[in-house]
């Protein structure tokens, strides 16, 4: 079989300059159609979950159903087009990752896995790179998360007809709920809730929204990503929702930590006060897509708690501002009311 690479432009960040227009970012993004609120399974939805209409229902948006055995699951799907030609192995387990840790925040335990690869021609060479680098990153992604994959590994789906499309994947996770009052949603509960990072920030804006949308340069390197750290900060988030210290849990994804927020914020009309971290470019602070972070609520009476049990567990973490009655502010400058916040207003 031939190596088959495909040679891109390295990108780096200085190619971008610092002096940006957060607000101008923020209000082109908000047109981008990949950061629009559009289901659970995306995790874009702008519909925190209610735990009192989970039931056997077949029509359950928020992706949760109850087995026969009353037993609570949960099903998400995730798909990736990004760098699959150029690197399907981590291109796989940053996906897979990515859905892990949507799982972990909401208090499921992930259990099983299967995917499918869309737009391969396993009879070309370079189609047969990719599928066996997607289905080596895919092992070794349920290797380290303990999940089980599905015995068939990874369909096929290739039509000539498609014509020049990306190579695709698309994952769908099951993960099972072992207690359903220990269940955390994303959204914001309260006004005055302390909103901590849990994870390291980084000046990495590649493969970013911000970085393809805005600034329209679609060829850059994966995110930062270490499946060692990620599966740390899994076991951090197992021992967090076990000590009923959160109230709220958001992994940080599309958009950055500015649109996780936002995720966060809109259902219950919430807003947020934070800080940047002075030491980190704005723009990839609030905008970067680095893995390995999660936004948390902490009511201000378990805050010493939370900070204490952190401190323990020497995982890094920082305070990043409070939860506001509706604005958004960035800091000390206000970006208006979270209710704004679309498009169409």
């Amino acid at each position: 079989m031939s190596e088959h690479k495909i040679e891109i432009q390295e990108f780096t960040i200085s190619q971008i300059s610092e002096e940006q227009n957060v607000q101008d970012i923020v209000f082109n993004l908000m047109a981008d159609p990949n950061l629009a609120a559009i289901n659970y399974f995306n995790d874009f939805t702008d519909d925190a979950i209610d735990l009192s209409t989970m039931s056997n229902g077949e029509n359950d948006e928020t992706g949760i159903f109850s087995s026969a055995n009353g037993q609570l699951m949960a099903i998400s799907t995730h798909a990736l087009h990004h760098h699959l030609e150029i690197d399907p192995q981590q291109a796989t387990e940053i996906l897979i990752a990515r859905a892990v840790r949507k799982m972990i925040c909401f208090g499921a335990v992930p259990e099983a896995v299967s995917a499918c690869l869309y737009h391969i021609n396993v009879a070309d060479p370079n189609g047969q790179v990719i599928a066996a680098g997607a289905k080596k990153g895919l092992e070794n992604a349920c290797k380290n998360f303990n999940i089980k994959l599905a015995e068939r590994k990874i369909r096929f789906d290739y039509f000539l007809a498609h014509g020049p499309v990306y190579p695709t994947i698309i994952v769908s996770l099951m993960a099972s709920i072992p207690d359903k009052e220990k269940l955390v949603t994303h959204t914001f509960k309260k006004k005055g809730n302390n909103i901590f990072v849990i994870g390291k920030s980084y000046e990495d804006i590649n493969s970013s929204e911000y970085l393809e949308f805005y600034h329209e340069i679609s060829d850059s390197p994966l995110p930062v990503f270490d499946i060692d750290v990620e599966n740390k900060l899994h076991s951090v988030m197992k021992r967090l929702i076990q000590s009923g210290l959160l109230s709220s849990a958001s992994p940080i994804g599309k958009g950055g930590l500015f649109f996780s927020l936002l995720r966060a914020g809109m259902p219950s009309g919430y807003g947020f006060d934070i800080t940047s971290d002075a030491e980190i470019r704005k723009d990839a602070f609030l905008f970067g897509e680095a893995m390995g972070r999660i936004i948390v609520g902490i009511d201000p009476k378990k805050a010493d708690d939370f900070v204490d049990l952190m401190s323990s567990l020497k995982v890094p973490f920082f305070a990043l501002g409070h939860v506001t009655k509706g604005e958004i502010r960035i800091d000390d400058e206000s970006f208006g009311f979270i209710d704004k916040m679309t498009p169409s207003n």
